[in-house]
């Protein structure tokens, strides 16, 4: 997610190289040996933040005291209001912001004040570029909305294994029901299994 932002925003001005592909969990990813090599060689790093990446964090929060790369959250302006803290999640925010479309466009904003800030010459190109993005995410945003209003008030609650859709429930006005928690660290139970069991039965 934080790859596309990034690639959006930036154009055709540099290689934009995403470390974690489609199917990697961020909570549990550990960096590899090239992964710290890129990360090193880099002239600026984006990163979701609230902890999304994990174990990972630390290595960022490394690179970005040395000073000799430019280290970006994505998630690091948002305002902290609007952020979810769930009980569960030991006094941490919810990192999947981009569940929430309106939400997720304001990390647009920060890859491109990211950007600007590292290479200022072409800042309006970068704002540009997040401008135009930010259009079609209020697009999709609005989309979302319509197709969750086709499906009855009553009917509209989401199973899932892996609970990461907390901000798509509050944006859209669903009820999430998961076996696992919050993070793919935590672990079900029998009794989280047979509840879920009874609630689609």
């Amino acid at each position: 997610m934080v790859t596309d932002i990034v690639r959006q925003v930036v154009g055709d001005r540099a290689v934009v190289i995403g470390l974690l592909n489609e199917g990697v969990d961020p909570h549990l990813y550990h960096p590899t040996r090239n992964d710290v090599q890129r990360l090193s060689s880099a002239n600026v790093i984006f990163y979701g933040g609230l902890m999304l990446e994990g174990r990972m964090e630390e290595s960022l929060l490394k690179l970005k005291q040395n000073g000799k790369v430019k280290v970006f959250a994505v998630s690091e302006s948002l305002d902290r209001a609007l952020l979810r803290k769930p009980p569960e999640f030991d006094g941490h925010f919810d990192p999947h912001v981009w569940m929430d479309v309106k939400l997720w466009s304001q990390c647009v904003s920060a890859a491109a004040n990211g950007m600007s800030e590292f290479d200022a010459a072409h800042e309006s190109e970068y704002r540009e570029r997040a401008e135009a993005y930010q259009k079609l995410l209020a697009q999709l945003d609005e989309y979302v909305r319509g197709v969750i209003e086709s499906i009855p008030r009553e009917q509209r609650v989401l199973v899932t294994a892996h609970d990461a859709f907390g901000y798509f429930a509050r944006a859209y006005g669903l009820e999430v029901k998961s076996v696992q928690g919050i993070s793919t660290d935590s672990e079900a139970g029998v009794a989280d299994i047979n509840a879920l069991v009874d609630l689609l039965v």
